[in-house]
């Protein structure tokens, strides 16, 4: 028999080809259900609200968010990390706004990139996300109640640009290590509930008064101490941003309902939110994808570069000087000195020891 004989014919894997396309798009079913959703709803808003105009008019923080949705997808940092320094720095507004912004918008974006990850079944380190979870639905509400409306609005600037900046510095110190890593350490998965815990607690606070900040606890803890691969830590953080984003604004809202003196949520976070929710929508799920393709380093490499930048942008933009510009820097180097505890500890013989 010859060889032409024995070669499948292109039309016999046709209807396997076939067969795994419609898998796929069974499996995509629920996100394009979200998203056929979102826009009918975001449609019936602005038509019989009569917002077009708003919308229109506010479509410099549409375009800022096409890229920030991309790297809420793509990266460990929510889509507020792009929102709040081009509100607050650029267009002169509090850092309140720009806060409650960020969480309006991610509960969009990210919730968006959450349901396209689970439909593609990325891995998940599922405990420490759970035990996160629950610890951000006490950390959240707590911090929107007594903690975000009593802060200065320089504290709140203060305190994003050291976060990221920390994160930034973190990242171009160990990233070469960082993408190197592969499936994660088991040493630690025992003390995933107080850890998943600690990490909701501290980080709901903190998204509470910033937008965002619980992604980059939960990613950092991950990296540093379980070890493990940016596929599974990344998309964790994902998810994580998501929930809290979510508690962040419905709380945010409900208290503004309550005691508008105290817990007013200003129109323009709507107006915004308006402009820059269609884009997340699609740009944050696209941002999984794309980075799923490509390698993560340039994106991650140019986006902690933008982390830096900013704490340098606000202490200038702000004119922080003396004490409150050593605060700052100290406040950097005990993030980063926190960093490198978990890092420590990560890399100690024991937790090598359990992979054998």
């Amino acid at each position: 028999m010859s060889a032409t004989a024995d070669a499948p014919s292109p039309n016999a894997t046709s209807p396997t080809v076939v067969v795994r396309m419609l898998v796929s798009l069974r499996r995509m079913m629920p996100f394009l259900i979200w998203l056929a959703g979102f826009y009918f709803v975001w449609s019936l808003i602005v038509i019989m609200g009569g917002h077009w105009s708003t919308v229109i008019s506010h479509w410099p923080i549409a375009l800022a968010m096409s890229f920030g949705s991309y790297v809420a997808g793509s990266t460990p940092m929510g889509g507020g990390t792009v929102g709040f320094p081009v509100l607050v720095l650029i267009f002169e507004m509090p850092g309140s706004l720009g806060r409650n912004f960020g969480l309006a918008v991610q509960s969009i974006g990210m919730v968006s990139a959450s349901i396209y990850i689970l439909n593609a079944r990325r891995p998940l380190h599922w405990r420490l996300l759970g035990a996160s979870m629950l610890g951000s639905l006490i950390g959240t509400p707590i911090g929107v109640a007594l903690i975000a409306p009593f802060i200065p609005d320089l504290w709140v600037k203060l305190l994003f640009g050291v976060v990221w900046a920390s994160f930034g510095i973190m990242h171009l110190v160990k990233l070469k290590e960082l993408i190197a890593a592969e499936g994660i350490t088991q040493h630690w998965r025992r003390f995933d509930l107080p850890i998943g815990l600690s990490i909701g607690l501290a980080g709901g606070i903190v998204a509470s008064i910033t937008g965002v900040g619980i992604d980059m606890l939960v990613y950092a803890t991950l990296v540093l101490l379980y070890r493990a691969d940016l596929k599974i830590s990344i998309p964790t953080s994902v998810c994580l941003m998501a929930f809290t984003s979510v508690i962040g604004i419905m709380f945010n809202l409900l208290l503004g309902t309550i005691r508008p003196d105290i817990y007013r949520v200003e129109p323009e976070v709507f107006a915004n939110w308006l402009a820059a929710a269609p884009v997340v929508a699609l740009g944050a799920p696209l941002g999984a994808v794309v980075v799923e393709l490509i390698s993560r380093k340039p994106t991650l490499l140019i986006v902690s570069s933008l982390c830096i930048g900013q704490f340098v942008w606000t202490l200038i933009h702000e004119r922080v000087s003396s004490l409150t510009l050593m605060a700052a820097f100290l406040a950097v180097v005990l993030c980063n000195g926190i960093f490198h505890v978990l890092y420590s500890l990560g890399h100690r013989p024991e937790a090598y020891d359990d992979e054998r």
